[in-house]
Protein backbone atom coordinates (compact mmCIF):
# COMPACT_ATOMS: atom_id res chain seq x y z
CA UNK A 1 0.00 0.00 0.00
CA UNK A 2 1.42 3.39 -0.96
CA UNK A 3 1.51 6.22 1.55
CA UNK A 4 -0.46 9.43 1.31
CA UNK A 5 0.47 12.56 3.29
CA UNK A 6 -2.01 15.31 4.16
CA UNK A 7 -1.19 18.55 5.96
CA UNK A 8 -3.75 19.70 8.56
CA UNK A 9 -4.58 22.58 10.86
CA UNK A 10 -3.95 21.79 14.52
CA UNK A 11 -7.56 21.07 15.57
CA UNK A 12 -8.31 18.74 12.65
CA UNK A 13 -4.97 17.00 13.05
CA UNK A 14 -5.53 16.35 16.75
CA UNK A 15 -9.10 15.21 16.25
CA UNK A 16 -8.34 12.82 13.42
CA UNK A 17 -5.23 11.45 15.12
CA UNK A 18 -7.28 10.68 18.24
CA UNK A 19 -9.92 8.83 16.22
CA UNK A 20 -7.31 6.83 14.29
CA UNK A 21 -5.60 5.88 17.56
CA UNK A 22 -8.83 4.55 19.05
CA UNK A 23 -8.66 0.77 19.67
CA UNK A 24 -10.19 -1.25 16.85
CA UNK A 25 -9.84 1.35 14.10
CA UNK A 26 -8.08 -1.11 11.80
CA UNK A 27 -10.70 -2.37 9.34
CA UNK A 28 -10.63 -3.06 5.61
CA UNK A 29 -13.38 -0.47 4.99
CA UNK A 30 -11.77 2.32 7.05
CA UNK A 31 -8.80 4.30 5.75
CA UNK A 32 -5.53 2.74 6.92
CA UNK A 33 -3.65 5.08 9.26
CA UNK A 34 0.15 4.89 9.22
CA UNK A 35 1.47 7.80 11.32
CA UNK A 36 0.92 11.34 12.59
CA UNK A 37 3.96 13.60 12.54
CA UNK A 38 5.02 17.15 13.31
CA UNK A 39 7.60 18.53 10.88
CA UNK A 40 9.57 21.72 11.37
CA UNK A 41 9.60 24.09 14.35
CA UNK A 42 7.49 26.93 15.75
CA UNK A 43 5.87 29.00 12.98
CA UNK A 44 7.17 26.61 10.33
CA UNK A 45 5.58 23.52 11.90
CA UNK A 46 3.60 21.29 9.54
CA UNK A 47 1.18 18.71 10.92
CA UNK A 48 1.13 15.54 8.83
CA UNK A 49 -1.18 12.56 8.72
CA UNK A 50 0.21 9.65 6.75
CA UNK A 51 -2.37 7.16 5.48
CA UNK A 52 -2.80 4.60 2.72
CA UNK A 53 -3.20 6.06 -0.78
CA UNK A 54 -5.93 4.93 -3.17
CA UNK A 55 -5.43 5.63 -6.88
CA UNK A 56 -9.11 5.76 -7.75
CA UNK A 57 -9.67 8.66 -5.38
CA UNK A 58 -13.03 9.57 -3.89
CA UNK A 59 -16.42 8.19 -4.86
CA UNK A 60 -17.40 11.70 -6.00
CA UNK A 61 -14.50 11.87 -8.44
CA UNK A 62 -15.04 8.31 -9.65
CA UNK A 63 -18.75 8.86 -10.37
CA UNK A 64 -17.97 12.09 -12.25
CA UNK A 65 -15.86 10.14 -14.72
CA UNK A 66 -17.43 6.67 -14.72
CA UNK A 67 -20.76 4.92 -14.80
CA UNK A 68 -21.09 1.71 -12.79
CA UNK A 69 -22.62 -1.69 -13.46
CA UNK A 70 -25.21 -3.28 -11.18
CA UNK A 71 -22.59 -5.50 -9.52
CA UNK A 72 -20.15 -2.60 -9.10
CA UNK A 73 -22.89 -0.51 -7.49
CA UNK A 74 -23.69 -3.32 -5.07
CA UNK A 75 -20.02 -3.84 -4.18
CA UNK A 76 -19.38 -0.16 -3.47
CA UNK A 77 -22.64 0.23 -1.53
CA UNK A 78 -22.22 -2.94 0.52
CA UNK A 79 -18.59 -2.23 1.50
CA UNK A 80 -19.42 1.41 2.28
CA UNK A 81 -22.26 0.30 4.56
CA UNK A 82 -19.97 -2.30 6.16
CA UNK A 83 -17.42 0.41 6.98
CA UNK A 84 -20.04 2.70 8.53
CA UNK A 85 -21.64 -0.19 10.41
CA UNK A 86 -18.27 -1.05 11.95
CA UNK A 87 -17.55 2.60 12.79
CA UNK A 88 -20.94 2.83 14.56
CA UNK A 89 -20.43 -0.43 16.46
CA UNK A 90 -19.53 -0.58 20.13
CA UNK A 91 -17.07 -3.49 20.55
CA UNK A 92 -16.27 -4.24 24.24
CA UNK A 93 -13.00 -6.06 23.55
CA UNK A 94 -11.70 -5.50 20.05
CA UNK A 95 -8.91 -7.72 18.67
CA UNK A 96 -7.05 -7.57 21.96
CA UNK A 97 -6.67 -3.78 21.70
CA UNK A 98 -9.33 -2.79 24.21
CA UNK A 99 -12.73 -1.19 23.95
CA UNK A 100 -13.78 0.24 20.58
CA UNK A 101 -16.54 2.78 21.26
CA UNK A 102 -19.32 3.66 18.86
CA UNK A 103 -18.12 6.49 16.59
CA UNK A 104 -20.29 8.88 14.58
CA UNK A 105 -18.60 10.19 11.42
CA UNK A 106 -20.52 13.50 11.20
CA UNK A 107 -19.27 14.39 7.72
CA UNK A 108 -20.39 11.38 5.71
CA UNK A 109 -20.47 12.19 1.97
CA UNK A 110 -19.23 10.72 -1.31
CA UNK A 111 -16.09 12.90 -1.12
CA UNK A 112 -15.13 11.09 2.10
CA UNK A 113 -15.57 7.60 0.63
CA UNK A 114 -12.39 6.43 -1.13
CA UNK A 115 -12.19 3.50 -3.56
CA UNK A 116 -9.62 0.72 -3.73
CA UNK A 117 -8.64 -0.64 -7.15
CA UNK A 118 -11.39 -3.30 -6.98
CA UNK A 119 -13.95 -0.57 -6.01
CA UNK A 120 -14.04 -1.63 -2.36
CA UNK A 121 -15.14 1.43 -0.37
CA UNK A 122 -12.97 2.92 2.38
CA UNK A 123 -14.29 5.58 4.77
CA UNK A 124 -11.99 8.58 5.33
CA UNK A 125 -11.78 12.03 6.97
CA UNK A 126 -12.57 11.58 10.66
CA UNK A 127 -11.79 15.18 11.63
CA UNK A 128 -15.35 15.79 12.88
CA UNK A 129 -15.98 12.28 14.22
CA UNK A 130 -17.17 11.81 17.81
CA UNK A 131 -16.59 8.82 20.10
CA UNK A 132 -19.27 7.63 22.52
CA UNK A 133 -17.54 5.93 25.43
CA UNK A 134 -19.62 4.74 28.40
CA UNK A 135 -19.38 7.12 31.32
CA UNK A 136 -17.48 9.79 29.38
CA UNK A 137 -18.81 12.92 27.67
CA UNK A 138 -18.61 12.54 23.88
CA UNK A 139 -16.52 15.68 23.33
CA UNK A 140 -17.44 18.49 20.96
CA UNK A 141 -20.96 17.74 19.78
CA UNK A 142 -21.94 21.19 18.50
CA UNK A 143 -24.88 20.82 16.18
CA UNK A 144 -24.41 22.20 12.68
CA UNK A 145 -21.13 20.65 11.58
CA UNK A 146 -20.34 18.73 8.45
CA UNK A 147 -21.15 19.51 4.85
CA UNK A 148 -24.34 21.54 4.45
CA UNK A 149 -25.72 19.58 1.46
CA UNK A 150 -25.62 16.30 3.42
CA UNK A 151 -27.09 17.64 6.67
CA UNK A 152 -30.11 15.77 8.01
CA UNK A 153 -33.33 17.75 8.59
CA UNK A 154 -32.83 17.78 12.35
CA UNK A 155 -29.32 19.24 11.89
CA UNK A 156 -30.61 21.92 9.51
CA UNK A 157 -33.29 22.78 12.07
CA UNK A 158 -30.81 22.87 14.93
CA UNK A 159 -33.00 20.35 16.75
CA UNK A 160 -30.55 17.57 17.55
CA UNK A 161 -30.96 15.21 20.46
CA UNK A 162 -27.38 14.96 21.77
CA UNK A 163 -27.50 11.20 22.34
CA UNK A 164 -25.34 8.63 20.62
CA UNK A 165 -28.08 7.15 18.42
CA UNK A 166 -29.14 10.60 17.22
CA UNK A 167 -25.67 11.14 15.78
CA UNK A 168 -25.60 7.69 14.16
CA UNK A 169 -28.96 8.44 12.50
CA UNK A 170 -27.55 11.69 11.08
CA UNK A 171 -24.85 9.61 9.35
CA UNK A 172 -27.57 7.32 7.98
CA UNK A 173 -29.45 10.23 6.36
CA UNK A 174 -26.22 11.18 4.56
CA UNK A 175 -25.68 7.56 3.50
CA UNK A 176 -29.09 7.66 1.78
CA UNK A 177 -27.91 10.61 -0.31
CA UNK A 178 -24.64 8.86 -1.23
CA UNK A 179 -26.54 5.72 -2.27
CA UNK A 180 -28.72 7.94 -4.48
CA UNK A 181 -25.54 9.30 -6.12
CA UNK A 182 -24.46 5.73 -6.87
CA UNK A 183 -27.82 4.74 -8.35
CA UNK A 184 -27.85 7.89 -10.51
CA UNK A 185 -24.67 6.71 -12.25
CA UNK A 186 -25.64 3.04 -12.70
CA UNK A 187 -26.24 1.65 -16.19
CA UNK A 188 -28.44 -1.26 -15.02
CA UNK A 189 -31.72 0.48 -15.89
CA UNK A 190 -32.96 1.05 -19.43
CA UNK A 191 -32.21 4.40 -20.98
CA UNK A 192 -29.29 6.85 -20.82
CA UNK A 193 -27.36 7.58 -17.63
CA UNK A 194 -27.39 11.26 -16.69
CA UNK A 195 -24.26 13.29 -15.99
CA UNK A 196 -23.15 13.11 -12.36
CA UNK A 197 -24.91 15.52 -10.03
CA UNK A 198 -24.60 16.12 -6.31
CA UNK A 199 -27.70 15.50 -4.16
CA UNK A 200 -30.10 18.47 -4.51
CA UNK A 201 -27.96 20.03 -7.26
CA UNK A 202 -30.88 19.80 -9.67
CA UNK A 203 -33.24 21.42 -7.16
CA UNK A 204 -31.06 24.19 -5.66
CA UNK A 205 -27.78 24.28 -7.58
CA UNK A 206 -24.12 23.76 -6.70
CA UNK A 207 -23.81 26.26 -3.85
CA UNK A 208 -27.00 26.16 -1.77
CA UNK A 209 -27.31 28.35 1.31
CA UNK A 210 -28.40 26.99 4.66
CA UNK A 211 -31.75 28.71 4.09
CA UNK A 212 -32.15 26.99 0.68
CA UNK A 213 -31.62 23.59 2.26
CA UNK A 214 -33.89 24.33 5.21
CA UNK A 215 -36.68 25.27 2.79
CA UNK A 216 -36.26 22.19 0.58
CA UNK A 217 -35.29 19.50 3.10
CA UNK A 218 -37.04 20.58 6.30
CA UNK A 219 -40.13 22.51 5.21
CA UNK A 220 -40.95 20.90 1.86
CA UNK A 221 -39.51 17.51 2.94
CA UNK A 222 -38.06 17.04 -0.55
CA UNK A 223 -35.41 14.47 -1.41
CA UNK A 224 -33.47 13.85 -4.65
CA UNK A 225 -35.73 12.39 -7.35
CA UNK A 226 -35.83 8.72 -8.39
CA UNK A 227 -35.99 8.36 -12.19
CA UNK A 228 -38.86 6.29 -13.54
CA UNK A 229 -36.51 3.82 -15.25
CA UNK A 230 -34.78 3.01 -11.95
CA UNK A 231 -38.07 1.83 -10.49
CA UNK A 232 -38.55 -0.58 -13.42
CA UNK A 233 -35.31 -2.42 -12.60
CA UNK A 234 -36.03 -4.94 -9.81
CA UNK A 235 -32.73 -4.40 -7.99
CA UNK A 236 -32.62 -0.62 -8.28
CA UNK A 237 -36.28 -0.38 -7.25
CA UNK A 238 -35.53 -2.24 -4.00
CA UNK A 239 -32.42 -0.15 -3.45
CA UNK A 240 -34.59 2.97 -3.79
CA UNK A 241 -36.83 1.61 -1.00
CA UNK A 242 -33.71 1.21 1.17
CA UNK A 243 -32.58 4.76 0.32
CA UNK A 244 -35.98 6.15 1.35
CA UNK A 245 -35.64 4.38 4.69
CA UNK A 246 -32.18 5.89 5.20
CA UNK A 247 -33.24 9.49 4.58
CA UNK A 248 -36.63 9.27 6.35
CA UNK A 249 -37.66 12.60 7.87
CA UNK A 250 -38.30 10.79 11.15
CA UNK A 251 -34.77 10.05 12.40
CA UNK A 252 -35.96 7.13 14.54
CA UNK A 253 -37.37 5.39 11.46
CA UNK A 254 -34.02 5.29 9.62
CA UNK A 255 -32.24 2.03 8.96
CA UNK A 256 -28.97 1.17 10.68
CA UNK A 257 -25.81 0.79 8.58
CA UNK A 258 -25.71 -2.92 9.39
CA UNK A 259 -29.22 -3.33 8.03
CA UNK A 260 -28.28 -1.48 4.82
CA UNK A 261 -25.30 -3.80 4.33
CA UNK A 262 -27.51 -6.86 4.85
CA UNK A 263 -30.28 -5.50 2.64
CA UNK A 264 -27.92 -4.83 -0.31
CA UNK A 265 -26.41 -8.30 0.08
CA UNK A 266 -29.89 -9.85 -0.03
CA UNK A 267 -30.97 -7.80 -3.02
CA UNK A 268 -27.85 -8.76 -4.97
CA UNK A 269 -28.17 -12.48 -4.14
CA UNK A 270 -31.86 -12.59 -5.03
CA UNK A 271 -31.41 -10.69 -8.27
CA UNK A 272 -28.47 -12.80 -9.37
CA UNK A 273 -29.92 -16.10 -8.23
CA UNK A 274 -33.71 -16.14 -8.52
CA UNK A 275 -36.66 -14.49 -10.21
CA UNK A 276 -37.25 -10.83 -9.53
CA UNK A 277 -40.62 -11.62 -7.87
CA UNK A 278 -38.70 -12.86 -4.85
CA UNK A 279 -37.31 -9.38 -4.27
CA UNK A 280 -40.68 -8.23 -2.95
CA UNK A 281 -40.07 -10.38 0.12
CA UNK A 282 -37.20 -8.12 1.19
CA UNK A 283 -39.51 -5.20 1.73
CA UNK A 284 -42.43 -7.16 3.19
CA UNK A 285 -40.16 -8.94 5.67
CA UNK A 286 -38.60 -5.77 7.07
CA UNK A 287 -39.37 -5.50 10.77
CA UNK A 288 -38.54 -3.03 13.50
CA UNK A 289 -35.36 -5.00 14.21
CA UNK A 290 -33.92 -3.43 11.06
CA UNK A 291 -34.12 0.03 12.58
CA UNK A 292 -31.91 1.85 15.01
CA UNK A 293 -33.75 1.55 18.32
CA UNK A 294 -35.65 4.44 19.85
CA UNK A 295 -33.62 4.27 23.06
CA UNK A 296 -29.89 4.80 23.33
CA UNK A 297 -28.72 1.19 23.06
CA UNK A 298 -28.08 -0.55 19.74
Amino acid sequence: VRDFVQIFDKQSWQSEREIFNTPGMKHENLLQFIAAEKRGTNLETELWLITAFHDKGSLTDYLKGNIVSWNELCHVAETMARGLSYLHEDVPWCKGEGHKPAIAHRDFKSKNVLLKNDLTAVLADFGLAVRFEPGKPPGDTHGQVGTRRYMAPEVLEGAINFQRDAFLRIDMYAMGLVLWELVSRCRAADGPVDEYMLPFEEEIGQHPSLEDLQEVVVHKKMRPVFKEQWLKHPGLAQLCVTIEECWDHDAEARLSAGCVEERISQIRKLLNGTTSDCLVSIVTSVTNTDLLPKESSI
